[in-house]
């Protein structure tokens, strides 16, 4: 019995060290799709956070100030910048190179449940649901890694 408890409480210790190796895959500088914003992915605690860290069009032509996060139906964060919201909330890994949570598009001020997809080394398949139903999807490009500089953007 007592073998069998030493390796079960191993089997736990290798599995929780191969989620923080497939965490550490994720992690880094992404360029979304449309190439208008750059998303730093990192641990946090036991999920993902997804900063935006730059906007292509970081100043908002109509007010000639930097851009907020406007379309959000909660007023008390609608004046918040766009440029340092988390825009992941429960990113948990469920697989390998895969995790689950929910996403925040600024675009539209709404939270969809969401898939992250590591298709290979510079590739993020993005996926957002509303009521399970209605997906849609793009793929973000992988264009650095978190350093210093990148960890105070």
């Amino acid at each position: 019995m007592q073998k069998f408890t030493i390796l079960l409480t191993t089997a736990m210790l290798l599995l929780g060290l191969n989620r923080a190796a497939r965490a550490d895959e994720v992690e880094g500088i992404w360029l979304t799709a449309a190439g208008d914003a750059k998303i730093r992915i990192s641990a946090c605690g036991k999920a993902l956070c997804g900063i935006i860290v730059w906007l292509k069009a970081p100043i908002d032509p109509a007010t000639g100030k930097p851009q907020i996060d406007d379309k959000n139906t909660n007023k008390a964060l609608a004046q918040r910048p766009i440029v340092g919201i988390n825009i992941f909330n429960a990113m948990r890994s469920v697989a390998d190179k895969k995790w689950s949570g929910t996403i925040y598009n600024a675009d539209d001020g709404k939270t969809y449940s969401s898939d992250l997809q590591l298709a290979g080394t510079k590739k993020l398949e993005v996926r957002g649901c509303v009521l399970a139903v209605l997906c849609g999807g793009e793929t973000w490009t992988k264009v650095g890694e978190i350093t210093v500089a990148s960890a105070n953007q």
